[in-house]
């Protein structure tokens, strides 16, 4: 062999270190940043009943308070704590309640349905107020706009003199 054959040892060299693009990193930041604050805000964000500052009397009520786009035929719906009964004023307007124990059901065939009044129903199983808007009510849909609505609640075993209140808004589009 030649001294031109052997074969010549080359130094090794280190993997050259590329540089960051600054664009790259800059991006990612924006990412990362984005991504906490996402989760931040889901994690501290309160929504429905939570929302509502509902007193320990009331479980929930329906439209939520404040609805930006409730229905003009959407049904009023308080669900109180257990030995509470109530009456609803929508719009200023005292809406009559029916225990629905009290309907006569006696004259009722089997399969028949029981006619209720369109009345605020209330319910003592489940202590619930519920108004479903009607052509025979008093209030028979709710046009666009505002609307009140005051549950004036109390012990049932107290009476009506023990009553309190609590009113919550709706929207209707």
């Amino acid at each position: 062999m030649t001294s031109d054959d052997t074969p010549t040892a080359e130094p090794e060299t280190a993997p050259k270190r590329q540089r960051s693009d600054k664009t790259l990193v800059i991006v990612s930041l924006l990412i990362a940043i984005g991504l906490v604050l996402v989760t931040r805000g889901i994690l501290v964000s309160v929504t429905g009943d939570e929302r509502a500052a509902l007193p320990s009397s009331i479980e929930s009520v329906l439209p939520v308070p404040d609805a930006e786009q409730a229905l003009a035929q959407t049904d009023v719906f308080v669900d109180l704590a257990s030995g509470l009964t109530g009456v609803l004023v929508i719009d200023g307007i005292e809406i009559d309640t029916v225990d629905l124990s009290e309907i006569q059901t006696e004259s009722v065939e089997p399969g028949e349905q029981v006619a209720v009044p369109v009345v605020t129903v209330f319910e003592p199983g489940n202590y619930t107020l519920t108004y479903a808007p009607s052509p025979d009510g008093p209030i028979d849909r709710f046009g666009s706009g505002s609307h009140r609505v005051d549950v004036i609640f109390w012990p049932i075993e107290d009476g009506r003199e023990r009553a309190r209140v609590f009113t919550w808004f709706f929207n209707v589009v």
